[in-house]
């Protein structure tokens, strides 16, 4: 019904686990009419703001979630984002985030 009716649907999720593209094949899979676009993440969230506040941001996302963050230049970080990724979550990169 919503496909018919004159709104914009979206799927929004606060997962920081996996790809746009990882969860997009995980819901086709369990059935849903879904394209890419209509997806909306808080990785999605984070990356408009990179984009916006042209910053270069030290990743400390789980390794399923980078390729959302293609093109991003990461460089000389002067911003972090995190996100679930319990293996980045150590002293060196504490240290690496806070400096």
């Amino acid at each position: 019904r919503l496909r018919g009716a004159p709104v914009t649907v979206r799927f929004v999720t606060n997962t920081t686990k996996e790809s746009k593209r990882d969860l997009l094949e995980r819901l086709v899979g369990l059935g849903f009419d879904i394209a890419e676009h209509e997806i909306f993440t808080s990785l999605t969230a984070a990356r408009n703001l990179l984009e916006q506040q042209q910053v270069r941001p030290l990743l400390l996302v789980d390794d399923k979630a980078l390729p959302d963050f293609t093109g991003i230049g990461t460089d000389n970080p002067n911003a972090v984002v995190v996100g679930l990724a319990p293996e980045h979550f150590h002293y060196e990169m504490m240290n690496k985030a806070f400096r």
